[in-house]
């Protein structure tokens, strides 16, 4: 569920309060979440395909071909979450976009025009119907 704007800009209030209180701990908090993640993601992905490798010569061994395939597989589905794992990670010292930073700062430029667009056409309806 979606915060209304009143909501929004409360949050927002709040947050450049806590910058501007103590901006130590707010990028503590900023950055830890996301790349902890998707570091922990890469590493969960780096051990599924050791053991797809595990399983792909175990099939090998016994002579199993399903089993080589399920290795295989599961090497393959654990290669694309590492990729796609590593890719999506933000760099050290870099701010992640869904963090706690203020809202002005985490949209794009185009959505906030896009948001002042819809506001602009609020007011003019709520002219419009005033006079």
């Amino acid at each position: 569920m979606p915060l209304s704007e009143h909501e929004q800009r409360m949050l927002e209030q709040m947050e450049r309060a806590l910058y501007a209180e103590d901006p130590k701990f707010a990028t503590a908090l900023e950055g830890s979440g996301l790349r902890t993640y998707t570091r922990r993601r890469v590493y969960q992905a780096v051990a599924g395909f050791l053991v797809g490798i595990a399983l792909l010569m175990a099939g090998m061994v016994a002579q199993q071909i399903w089993i080589s395939v399920v290795g295989f597989l599961v090497m393959l589905g654990c290669a694309v979450l590492a990729v796609t794992g590593w890719r999506k990670a933000p760099k050290p010292g870099e701010q992640p976009t869904s963090g706690t930073a203020p809202a002005a700062q985490r949209q794009p430029r185009q959505r906030r025009s896009m948001m002042n667009r819809i506001e602009q056409r609020w007011q003019r309806r709520r002219d419009e119907q005033g006079q």
